[in-house]
């Protein structure tokens, strides 16, 4: 039984970054749109770091004219696949947990995020909903954010 034990533990230890490889691949299509849009934004002066396997670009620094560029997007942050897109450092920090949320989403859709997303938005329209606050993914998004504020 012992030996039995040290096998299997392994083993399920090796399956994790499979899963991890196969979560990036998934969402390889949106992530590559993300790339092509964080090019674009790291070439007008943003800033880029990779955090915990997730690479997010900021649009502006604080007190920069950047900054007040970004001031008219009707966003804080926007991910695509493993690339999350804030209008600043501080932003980007303080969305960290749902932007994550919106990741595992990616890695869950994959592509199809691309579709489901705005539709998810236009049914709740047509309800007469709000079609941001009543999304089905943000509302999933907001969801994670309270289960990790919980953790804390």
């Amino acid at each position: 039984m012992c030996g039995r034990a040290a096998v299997v533990k392994p083993m399920a230890a090796s399956l994790r970054p499979a899963r991890s490889i196969s979560g990036y691949a998934w969402a390889a299509p949106c992530s590559a749109l993300g790339l092509l849009l964080a090019s674009g934004v790291l070439a007008l002066g943003g800033r880029a770091a990779v955090v915990r396997g997730i690479l997010e670009v900021a649009l502006a620094q604080p007190g920069t004219a950047g900054c007040e560029r970004a001031a008219w997007l009707p966003f804080g942050a926007i991910t695509f696949g493993h690339v999350v897109i804030g209008t600043s450092v501080e932003i980007l920090a303080a969305l960290r947990e749902h932007e994550r949320a919106h990741v595992r989403q990616y890695e869950r859709w994959g592509a199809a995020f691309l579709v489901a997303y705005p539709m998810s938005s236009l049914v709740q329209a047509l309800r007469g909903r709000h079609p941001y606050r009543d999304n089905h993914f943000e509302v999933q998004a907001r969801a994670s954010d309270a289960a990790q504020a919980s953790r804390r």
